[in-house]
């Protein structure tokens, strides 16, 4: 992969996030069942931010982390998916949930993650946030809340660096 051009650093992350949080609590007025649930891996810790912030506005939210490893349709029948643990000690059950996760591409992650979603209960609404909504769709899928839309071609790659999984806070753009 080729270096071509940062898209966001850390303070620029920190502001769409919190930009993120404002639109969520401009958009449900409700005080107590709001949930935001990553998708692993780089969802889990930006949702942890923006719950956090959403605390901060007065907000009470359950925090959540989500594996769709077996939701995905692209896992080949003779291989054995390596499996996280989803980690949702409350029901979604009549809640607001707002899935998030790090890169909007294709839309199958978000699909996967409604379906997972769903086997746990009957979320009243499911809202998706994501930090760069780059395009290409291949189902009809849009994100409720962007950090930031990044137009691409299908050769280049956008890659979210966050704590605890790498060691800067950043969002790049690499060419194939």
């Amino acid at each position: 992969m080729k270096f071509k051009s940062d898209i966001m650093d850390e303070a620029a992350m920190l502001r769409a996030l919190t930009r993120i949080a404002h639109e969520i609590v401009e958009r449900n007025d409700e005080t107590g069942d709001i949930c935001v649930i990553g998708i692993m891996r780089r969802g889990v810790p930006l949702a942890e931010i923006i719950a956090e912030k959403l605390l901060s506005l007065g907000m009470c939210v359950s925090v959540g982390s989500l594996d769709i490893t077996l939701h995905r349709d692209d896992i080949e029948a003779e291989s054995a998916p390596r499996l996280n643990n989803t980690d949702i000690d409350f029901s979604v059950t009549g809640k607001t949930v707002v899935m998030v996760d790090d890169v909007l591409f294709t839309g199958r992650t978000a699909r996967a993650g409604m379906d997972a979603l769903i086997a746990l209960g009957r979320p009243a609404k499911i809202q998706l946030a994501v930090l760069i909504d780059r395009g290409h769709r291949e189902l009809p899928i849009r994100a409720d809340y962007v950090g930031k839309n990044i137009p691409t071609s299908r050769n280049e790659i956008v890659s979210v660096k966050i704590a605890p999984f790498d060691e800067e806070t950043s969002v790049k753009l690499y060419q194939k």
